[in-house]
């Protein structure tokens, strides 16, 4: 039986030479990692939910599911499943909260979660706590998906998704300084407090603004400014744009 916990290992954004590639991390809790089946490998098959767990490297609970063949797997959990649930995923598969089925299989209307891009590779897509997409319609061999940012898109009919809205919910506000350090989120300098030498926004007499359109420490646009490739291969796939 394959393993279903293996520990996270660190990485503190460092580079191959130890140099900071990524700023502001570093220093977490020790953590597990779940190995979590986001294809829904098993087909056809009934499994029972044991367990819903609390993972602390997301904000979704996870199911731990067991099969007839003694096979384990964790699942993300929907918003409405509990402990002695029976799920499965197919074809066939009823339309239930936290069962698993191709688009093409889902009635128009139906909130889903968990939603693959390429068939067979897992869910990609809404997989945060408390969040589900919308199916709006269909155009032949394509599904319109609602997304939660508002993004109306196309996906495949044989793509799989989970029914149901995912559980858990955002993270919110944190309250404490120590409890980002515990998620590895070491402190951030205000530009602004900086002298001009490390930051664009650095310098001036007394508490100044920044005094100019927003920078990063390296001279770009920041706040606000779009960073998606215009060229992207999946531009084609959306109808309608997210909410700016």
């Amino acid at each position: 039986m394959r393993r279903l916990k293996i520990i996270l290992p660190k990485k503190s954004g460092r580079d191959s030479q130890g140099h900071i590639a990524v700023r502001h991390q570093g220093g977490r809790h020790k953590r597990f990692m779940r190995v979590v089946d986001f294809v829904r490998e098993r087909r056809d098959i009934t499994g029972k939910i044991s367990a819903i767990e609390y993972d602390p490297n997301r904000n979704t609970r996870l199911a731990f599911v067991v099969y007839p063949d003694g096979d384990k797997r964790y699942l993300l959990a929907a918003k409405e499943s509990k402990v002695g649930d029976a799920v499965t995923s197919g074809q066939a598969a009823p339309i239930k909260p936290g069962n698993s089925l191709p688009l093409s299989r889902i009635p128009v209307g139906t909130s889903i979660f968990n939603i693959e891009i390429t068939p067979n590779k897992g869910g990609q897509m809404v997989r945060s706590g408390g969040l589900s997409a919308t199916i709006q319609g269909r155009e032949e061999a394509w599904i319109l998906v609602k997304l939660p940012s508002g993004e109306l898109r196309r996906f495949l009919g044989e793509v799989y998704a989970t029914i149901g809205q995912s559980s858990g919910e955002t993270r919110g506000n944190l309250k404490k300084a120590g409890r980002k350090r515990n998620l590895g989120i070491r402190p951030s300098v205000r530009g602004v407090a900086m002298h001009p030498a490390a930051h664009p926004h650095g310098g001036g007499e007394g508490r100044s603004g920044e005094g100019m359109p927003p920078k990063t420490p390296w001279g770009k646009p920041a706040r606000g400014v779009r960073t998606r490739n215009k060229n992207k291969y999946s531009k084609d796939l959306i109808v309608k744009r997210r909410r700016p």
